[in-house]
């Protein structure tokens, strides 16, 4: 039996309503194969594990009738799960390079076309010859599903070395934060999600205060409420400057993606300043972005990006009705600073900040609001937030263990969440099996040449790579060996 008429959340008729011709709200996933498996294996995966435990990927969105009540999810009437899915092959050139060249521009052929409101809003394009193996391509709307939830639904496709299925993806890297435990704002109204959503978010900050003496507990308190002062105070008033990569988006995309690049270098050069894996990897992005700047002739400046926050807990089942459960959270880019160590310490103290601010709490109610404002005001609301940033950064991470996929060996997986208003350049990291991946998704009309931003964001990694390896840890460690 397929699931039932139901209302919308609030947040997935903001994303479902988002849609632009230069910017649709399409989030686009890529699981790469060692070999091409055998299809009809995998179809079953598709209708066992995606299409019957989450009715929404055989449900289509219905407007209200002459502007009464809300959007609702209803079943798609002879839904057919093979209408949803595209069958190509691909030249099977050689190397990695070429390879992944071939399948990138298939891939950016496909991203300009909108899904029609008449279907589910997904497709799946089974992709051989990508080397010598094969890929499966995933255009899933953001009204389904936030990313990390979508990240789960995928990786139940796969298997590990013992054949055990599973769906759960590391800790929310991208910011190293706890998941929130809320409640479905849905189950009340505006002001009572909001306020449950600050007595969830606040709670664990107030037991601590209460574990501290009067003293310690009044600083703390007077720190957090000059912190939300802060946050307010950045969300309306962070802008972002003039730059190499700003204007005015297109409709064509770009798509380009690193070879996987070994985490251990990674980690050592995080260890000389404290950082984490994640500021490494943030500080990488800046120094890239800017190497673009100055080869392009203009004075690097820092640039924002926004960052998803999960808010939904990983060690809980998915919910059937999927849904978009994540909050939003400006970071600025240190890219002005000209020096590796110096970008990674920024980086650090820039990620600490946020950590210990209440933004993602902030922009998490906020985002439930909008959804339940009318359309030309909910435009308008997106685009002052979205336009203060270059577009989305986000940091998943994926199962430390290779996995298996209808018994084909997983190689890389990466996924791009979708950018609105003038955003023109997203960044996805995806750490997978001791290695991470990291793609770039530009707009062609402000960003024609990613790969010149690709081939400078490897350059860095290596820089910081060599870093690590001179630093002290490393000396000692061959001073022991010898």
């Amino acid at each position: 039996m397929r699931g039932t008429s139901r209302r919308m959340g609030s947040a997935d008729i903001l994303w479902l309503t988002m849609d632009r011709p230069t910017n649709l709200m399409v989030i686009v996933s890529v699981v790469m194969l060692e070999s091409v498996p055998d299809w009809d294996r995998v179809l079953e995966l598709l209708r066992t594990r995606i299409i019957e435990p989450y009715p929404v990927f055989s449900q289509r969105p219905r407007r209200p009738r002459h502007g009464v009540g809300g959007y609702r999810w209803e079943d798609a009437p002879d839904f057919d799960l093979e209408h949803h899915l595209r069958r190509v092959t691909l030249s099977r050139k050689g190397t990695a390079a070429e390879a992944d060249a071939e399948l990138q521009a298939y891939i950016e052929d496909q991203l300009p076309r909108p899904f029609h409101h008449t279907q589910p809003l997904w497709e799946a394009h089974l992709v051989d010859g990508h080397g010598s193996g094969a890929a499966l391509v995933f255009r899933i709307h953001h009204a389904l599903a936030d990313g990390i939830a979508l990240t789960r639904v995928l990786l139940g496709l796969t298997e590990d070395a013992d054949g055990v299925p599973g769906d759960l993806v590391g800790p929310p890297a991208t910011m190293d934060l706890a998941t929130l435990p809320l409640g479905a704002p849905e189950t009340s109204g505006v002001v009572a999600s909001s306020l449950k959503l600050a007595r969830a978010t606040t709670r664990s900050a107030w037991d601590r205060l209460r574990s501290k003496g009067a003293r310690a507990a009044v600083t703390d308190a007077a720190s957090l409420t000059l912190r939300t002062g802060k946050v307010v105070s950045d969300l309306l008033l962070t802008t972002n400057p003039t730059s190499a990569v700003g204007g005015t988006p297109g409709h064509r995309k770009r798509v380009v993606w690193t070879q996987p690049l070994p985490l251990a270098g990674l980690k050592q050069v995080g260890r000389l300043v404290g950082a984490t894996l994640n500021d490494v990897l943030t500080s990488a992005v800046a120094g890239a972005l800017h190497t673009y700047q100055d080869e392009h002739g203009r004075e690097p400046v820092d640039l924002v990006t926004m960052v998803p926050v999960n808010v939904r807990p990983l060690d809980e089942p998915l919910p059937r009705e999927l849904g978009n459960r994540f909050a939003l959270v400006f970071l600025r880019f240190p890219s002005r600073d000209a020096t590796p160590l110096g970008r990674l310490a920024l980086s650090k103290a820039r990620m600490d900040w946020l950590k210990a601010s209440p933004e993602a709490a902030l922009t998490f109610a906020l985002i439930s609001v909008i959804g339940r404002f009318p359309a030309a005001v909910e435009r308008r609301v997106v685009d002052f937030f979205a336009n203060k940033a270059i577009g989305v950064t986000t940091n998943v991470a994926g199962p430390r263990e290779g996995r298996y996929l209808a018994g084909v060996p997983v190689t890389g997986v990466l996924g791009w969440v979708p950018g609105s208003g003038r955003h023109t350049l997203g960044f996805c990291i995806v750490t997978y099996d001791d290695t991470v991946r990291i793609g770039i998704m530009a707009d062609e009309s402000v960003v024609p040449d990613p790969e010149a931003l690709l081939v400078a964001l490897e350059d860095e990694v290596a820089v910081l790579v060599r870093i690590g390896a001179a630093g002290p840890s490393a000396r000692r460690r061959r001073r022991h060996r010898s």
